[in-house]
């Protein structure tokens, strides 16, 4: 099992979870994160620490949000890795909560 960044990280981009993690499975893309599935260890220490609270369990995603289970193992195997926190956009607090964001995803 794997944690998944979903939808409300797009133009979010929050980086508070990126120095709790253990193993530095994120990936930082233009405007979004993800998790390698594959080097996650399931150890839940990001999920409390996403402002945007955009971080879930693989098995707690919602139907609406399944799509970024795969979106994450895309991207994380072209996306630069991200170990560190950076500051947030500027407009970050705008975004979150808006729906239907996945149009703004940058790659």
């Amino acid at each position: 099992m794997t944690f998944v960044v979903t939808e409300n990280c797009i133009k979010c981009k929050y980086t508070d979870c990126v120095e709790v993690c253990p193993v530095d499975c994120f990936y930082e893309g233009p405007n979004f994160l993800v998790i390698h599935p594959d080097e996650c260890i399931d150890c839940a220490l990001c999920e409390p620490e996403c402002p945007a609270e955009a971080i879930l369990s693989e098995d707690e995603l919602p139907a609406d949000q399944t799509e970024y289970l795969e979106l994450n193992a895309e991207l994380a195997e072209i996306w630069p890795n991200i170990t560190e926190r950076k500051d947030a956009p500027e407009d970050a607090e705008e975004w979150d909560g808006v729906q239907g964001k996945l149009q703004y995803l940058e790659r």
